[in-house]
C-alpha cells in the first residue's frame, strides 16, 4: 500500500459579474454541442490533473492559463482561467483565429483576474 494521494479535482467556477452574468457560460451556450462537450472534456481534464502542462494547457505568466480544445471544425477554442482560493476560474473563452492570444483577449480575462482579487 502506497501513501500516494487520491487525485483531487479542483471545483472549475465561471467568472461572474458584478451584474451577474456569467460571460464564459454564456460564450458555451452559443456554441454547438459537439464543441460544448470538447470544450468540457478538456476543462474537466485540467480539474482533474492540475497543474496540466502542454498541449492541454499554456501558462500565460501572472498565474493566467490557457486551456486549449481543437474543435472537428478545425477551429481552437480557448479558455482563459486562473487558481483563485481553491478554484479554477473560467475567465474568458473564445475562437482563436490566428497563432497569438489576442492582446484583447489576454487584457479582458486579466482585467477580469484583477476584479476576482479585489
Amino acid at each position: 500500500m502506497t501513501d500516494d494521494p487520491q487525485p483531487q479535482k479542483i471545483p472549475l467556477v465561471f467568472f461572474r459579474t458584478a451584474a451577474g452574468a456569467e460571460p464564459v457560460r454564456e460564450w458555451l451556450k452559443g456554441l454547438p454541442e459537439t464543441e460544448r462537450r470538447a470544450i468540457g472534456k478538456d476543462l474537466l481534464r485540467a480539474q482533474w490533473r492540475w497543474p496540466v502542462g502542454m498541449p492541454l494547457c499554456r501558462p500565460l505568466g501572472s498565474g493566467l492559463w490557457e486551456v486549449r480544445t481543437g474543435l472537428q471544425t478545425k477551429r481552437t477554442a480557448r479558455v482563459l482561467l486562473c487558481l483563485y482560493e481553491g478554484y479554477l476560474v473560467a475567465l474568458h473563452g473564445f475562437i482563436k483565429k490566428s497563432r497569438t492570444t489576442p492582446d484583447d483577449d489576454l487584457a479582458l480575462a486579466r482585467r477580469r483576474q484583477r476584479e476576482l482579487e479585489q
